[in-house]
């Protein structure tokens, strides 16, 4: 089997004699394997398909699999890093930019709040993008903590979210008999509602529940005045 050298990206063509269709997506050649092996020489990709060669050897087909997972994966960390760059770089003309691409912007800012929540250095190559995102609203503290027992025991996604939110009701729980007086307040919020708050709350350092509360203390003073004791309203996001 021939393999295109190393570090390249391999050349990709239609084979002899195949018709030309224009109303095809062109052909896109993927990036070198992010173990800096390249793919196979005469796979075919497009934007809606994946030629392979004749007769792969097993072992060749399963590692070409597990590269285009690590793509499709890496390819979240990588939009949202463009974002930012973009945003940082280009203020004042990224939004054009990204209007002539197929991006959807909603999407990208979703990516780009993740990143935003973690510096590259604790991004944890063995845990998905979706798992860093369950995490992305707590202070660095406790995605740390999360984090380190989510790589360590191998869970799921959908594992860290019923865990994290089964610690979240144990703390409930906690709270209630130890007799404070706990309001809960439950609320349905458009995504794009939810993902503004995540992204104000973010920028001080604080996780959503803590901000709303913040904000409904700043109203309740603006309104009333201030308390006429010194205390702290505490809460967790349910």
């Amino acid at each position: 089997m021939m393999t295109s050298k190393e570090g390249s990206i391999p050349r990709h063509a239609e084979p002899a004699g195949s018709p030309r269709n224009t109303d095809r997506s062109p052909v896109a050649s993927p990036p070198g394997r992010l173990s800096g092996r390249p793919f196979t020489d005469g796979m075919l990709t497009r934007r809606t398909s994946l030629n392979l060669p004749p007769q792969i050897p097993l072992d060749e087909w399963s590692k070409i699999g597990h590269e285009i997972f690590v793509i499709s994966e890496s390819s979240t960390w990588w939009l949202g890093d463009w974002l930012i760059y973009g945003q940082a770089q280009y203020p004042d003309r990224y939004m054009h930019a990204i209007a002539k691409t197929s991006l959807d912007y909603q999407t990208l800012r979703n990516y780009a709040w993740v990143a935003r929540r973690y510096s590259v250095t604790r991004r944890r190559p063995a845990l998905s993008f979706q798992h860093h995102a369950e995490l992305a609203s707590l202070p660095e503290e406790q995605q740390e903590k999360w984090l380190d027992r989510a790589e360590k025991f191998a869970w799921s996604r959908n594992e860290l979210r019923n865990r994290v939110r089964a610690s979240r009701k144990a703390a409930r729980a906690a709270d209630d008999e130890d007799g404070s007086d706990v309001l809960s307040i439950e609320m349905n919020v458009p995504a794009d509602r939810k993902q503004r708050w995540l992204e104000a709350a973010s920028t001080t350092k604080q996780d959503l529940l803590s901000w709303i509360v913040s904000i409904l203390d700043n109203a309740a003073d603006t309104v009333i005045g201030l308390p006429d004791d010194d205390h702290a309203i505490s809460g967790k996001e349910g």
